[in-house]
């Protein structure tokens, strides 16, 4: 009967889907909704979403997956795919993209689209409306993708490693890189929220956190004393190959809700960075109200992926529309 109900609620879920993606027409600058409409034989967002609607019924952790893809792409020269390009010295190599994963979910895409529309659709707006489905797959708030990006020629480890913002960073200096990017302090906690309400966080990523943080040879105090056993349980002090949710609120991991936020109110934000926006004054109200103030995250998540898609954009005759997105044309 439950997997009656599942298998019902998806099938509910792609007939609104599909439907919305008929229904589009605004505009950003030279993105805008629907850009591929009337230039492809098929609806090209519909292809994305029956693909990755597939993909999702057998590993669910795509959601995560793909979050973490679009922002790091975007992180590094804007939303260009540079992050697909195959190379030794490109950005898929870079240490802090090691967890970064998805890629055969986008060469299957890529195929089909050209197969269907040879040199029509970028890799960029690929990440793009295939990261909206997956939120969408994950119980998340359906948002209009913008489209028209084209893809960059470069990418770069060093640039990668250096410019991705590390665990420990402190709020105001995240707070100022998302501000280079045109992106708001609400944006920063909305995407760093967002990103972490579904997936996982290995072991070494916050081990200093259980152990030794800053130092001290003592744990961080912010951390909830039932939670740190938890952790502590997973995570030994010798290191391990384990991992935690990055979400703790039970029922809400494979979830794309304000599940994150409830759960470092209670002190269990896994990484440094999660439990300082609870307590930094520039971020803590905005935690308060995405916690407590139900039905603010679903409405407003989908506007910050927006502004993220928009950052550094590659728009008109600038780049290009890669045949394969793991080389240049």
């Amino acid at each position: 009967m439950a997997k009656a109900r599942a298998i019902s609620s998806s099938t509910t879920t792609l007939a609104i889907v599909l439907l919305c993606m008929t229904l589009v027409g605004q505009s950003y600058g030279q993105l805008k909704q629907g850009f591929y409409n009337g230039k492809c034989s098929t609806n090209v967002e519909s292809v994305i979403f029956e693909i990755v609607y597939k993909a999702f019924q057998n590993d669910r952790t795509l959601v995560a997956a793909l979050l973490r893809m679009q922002f790091h792409d975007c992180a590094i020269r804007g939303c260009d795919a540079s992050i697909l390009l195959d190379g030794s010295g490109s950005e898929k190599v870079a240490p802090s993209n090691g967890s970064v994963r998805g890629y055969e979910l986008i060469d299957a895409i890529k195929t089909r689209l050209e197969q269907l529309c040879p040199g029509l659709v970028s890799c960029a707006d690929i990440i793009a409306i295939a990261t909206r489905v997956a939120v969408v797959l994950a119980e998340g708030k359906w948002y209009e993708v913008e489209t028209g990006r084209r893809d960059g020629f470069t990418s770069s480890a060093s640039e990668a490693e250096n410019g991705l913002p590390k665990t420990n960073i402190p709020v105001w200096a995240a707070v100022k890189l998302f501000g280079s990017w045109g992106l708001s302090a609400d944006d920063f906690v909305l995407l760093l929220g967002g990103g972490h309400t579904v997936g996982v966080i290995h072991c070494s990523k916050f081990l200093d956190r259980l152990y030794n943080y800053q130092n001290t040879g003592k744990e961080d105090p912010s951390i909830n004393k039932n939670t740190l056993i938890a952790f502590r349980n997973t995570c030994p002090k010798s290191g391990s190959n384990n991992f935690v949710f990055a979400d703790q609120t039970p029922g809400s991991v494979l979830k794309v809700d304000n599940g994150y936020y409830k759960a470092i109110k209670q002190g269990q934000g896994v990484l440094e960075i999660d439990q300082r926006i609870e307590s930094d004054s520039i971020t803590r109200d905005t935690v308060n109200r995405l916690a407590y103030k139900e039905g603010d995250f679903d409405y407003q998540f989908g506007g910050a992926m927006v502004r993220l898609g928009r950052v550094g954009v590659l728009t008109g005759t600038q780049g290009q529309v890669r045949r394969n997105c793991r080389r240049n044309n």
